[in-house]
C-alpha cells in the first residue's frame, strides 16, 4: 500500500513566504503517517498573482523548498504548478520530486485557461508534450487544472501505462455561483464526476489538489479535491475547507483492472 497526502490550499495572493509555511505545516502535521507521494495544488505559492512572482526555469526559491521537504520527510512531491521563465517566455510547470529532493520530470501546462476573466493564455506559453514521472512506488502522470477537459491526453497517459494521475487545479467559478449554495453545489458535484469520470475512464487513481476560497478577479476556487480509485469510489474528500486529505492506495489493483479490461488497447 502507498500513502497519499492531497493538500487544499487557501493561497494567499503573491504571499509566498506564508503560502509555503502552510504547505510544510500540512506535510510535519501529517508526518506520522506512511508519505509516499504528496500533491499540493496549482499556483499554491502565489495563488494567480503569478507574472510578477515567476521564478527561474527550475523553480527558484519555491521549487528549493519544496526539494526540502521532500528530503526532509522522505517523500515524493507533485509540486502542482509554478510559473517559471525560460529565456522569454513563462510556463505554468508541475514538478515531480523524488524522496532525495531531485527534480525527476518538469510538466509545462499544455490546455491554458483564458475564460471567464482568466488570462493565462494571454500570458503563459502552452506546453506542447505529455510527461511522466517514474516515481520509486509508481509511475504517475503529470497534468495541470484545465487539462481535465481533454480527454485524450489522460488515455495517452494511461497507455504509457501510468497507475496514478495527478490533476493539481485552481478551479474557478464566477462569484455569483460560489456565493449561491444551490449553484455551489451542483458546481462541486460537476466537479466531483469530471473527475470520477477520468479514473474511471482511464482505470487509475486520481489526485485532483485544488485551491480553495479568493482568486481575485476570476472569482473563488471551488475546492472539491479528492483522492479517487480506478473505480471511481471517492477514498478521501474535501469540499471547501483549507487542509490535507489521507489515503492509502494498492497500484496492484490498477494492474488487476487492467488485466481484465485491457482499456488502452481499445481505440
Amino acid at each position: 500500500m502507498a500513502g497519499i497526502l492531497n493538500i487544499q490550499l487557501k493561497s494567499l495572493m503573491g504571499d509566498r513566504e506564508t503560502n509555503l509555511k502552510k504547505i510544510e505545516h500540512y506535510i510535519k502535521f501529517n508526518s506520522d503517517k506512511k508519505l509516499d507521494l504528496v500533491v499540493m495544488p496549482e499556483f499554491f505559492a502565489t495563488n494567480i498573482d503569478y507574472v510578477d512572482n515567476a521564478e527561474d526555469e527550475n523553480g527558484g526559491e519555491t521549487i528549493k523548498f519544496i526539494q526540502k521537504l521532500a528530503k526532509q520527510y522522505n517523500t515524493n512531491i507533485v509540486a502542482g504548478s509554478v510559473v517559471r521563465k525560460v529565456g522569454d517566455c513563462l510556463y505554468n510547470t508541475s514538478f515531480a520530486i523524488d524522496r532525495t529532493g531531485e527534480i525527476i520530470a518538469k510538466y509545462d501546462k499544455i490546455h491554458l485557461y483564458n475564460y471567464l476573466g482568466g488570462k493565462e493564455g494571454n500570458e503563459i506559453t502552452e506546453g506542447k508534450k505529455f510527461v511522466t514521472a517514474s516515481f520509486d512506488f509508481a509511475k504517475v502522470g503529470l497534468a495541470v487544472c484545465f487539462d481535465v477537459r481533454y480527454p485524450q491526453m489522460f488515455r495517452e497517459l494511461a497507455r504509457q501505462g501510468v497507475q496514478i494521475i495527478t490533476l493539481p487545479t485552481a478551479w474557478p467559478v464566477p462569484a455569483e455561483v460560489y456565493e449561491n449554495e444551490e449553484s455551489k453545489k451542483y458546481a462541486r458535484e460537476m466537479w466531483l464526476s469530471i473527475n470520477r469520470t477520468r479514473a474511471y475512464d482511464n482505470m487509475v487513481y486520481w489526485i485532483v489538489s485544488n485551491l480553495t476560497k479568493e482568486m481575485g478577479v476570476v472569482g473563488f476556487a471551488l475546492g472539491g479535491s479528492a483522492i479517487i480509485s480506478p473505480t471511481a469510489q471517492v477514498l478521501a474528500y474535501e469540499e471547501e475547507k483549507e487542509g490535507a486529505i489521507y489515503a492509502e492506495i494498492d497500484i496492484q489493483e490498477v494492474k488487476y483492472l487492467k488485466s481484465i479490461y485491457p482499456i488502452t488497447n481499445i481505440d
